[in-house]
């Protein structure tokens, strides 16, 4: 696992950060403190790591990176961890056009092309 604070390479990610699906990096977006984790097998990995430094579940969001197409296609808004019901995300994917907005602004923010 690898927690982004700060803007990095996408090549870096690509190079180091790439360990379980080949051209699919997992990760969760904190779109309160605007950090992501990324390099899991599973979302909810990323998810718990996030809660023990500090962020909370509403404010997490799992996503799959596509780092090696153009940056439109970057960003597949689709995990379990993001069925919440109570939220009104009864989807494995982010519904909320706004929310996926946010989302994106953050992951083209930190991962750098």
């Amino acid at each position: 696992m690898f927690l982004i604070t700060e803007p990095v390479e996408c090549s870096e990610i690509l190079e180091k950060h790439n360990n379980v699906y080949g051209t699919m990096i997992k990760a969760v977006v904190d779109v309160e403190k605007e950090i992501m984790a990324i390099d899991a097998e599973l979302h909810s990995d990323l998810e718990s790591y996030l809660i023990g430094q500090g962020s909370r579940q509403n404010d997490l969001w799992g996503i799959n990176l596509f780092l090696d197409k153009l940056k439109p296609d970057w960003i597949e808004y689709t995990a379990l961890i993001n069925i919440r019901p109570s939220m009104d995300n009864r989807s494995m994917v982010v519904q909320d056009t706004d929310m996926r907005k946010k989302i994106a602004t953050i992951v083209y923010r930190l991962v750098e092309q």
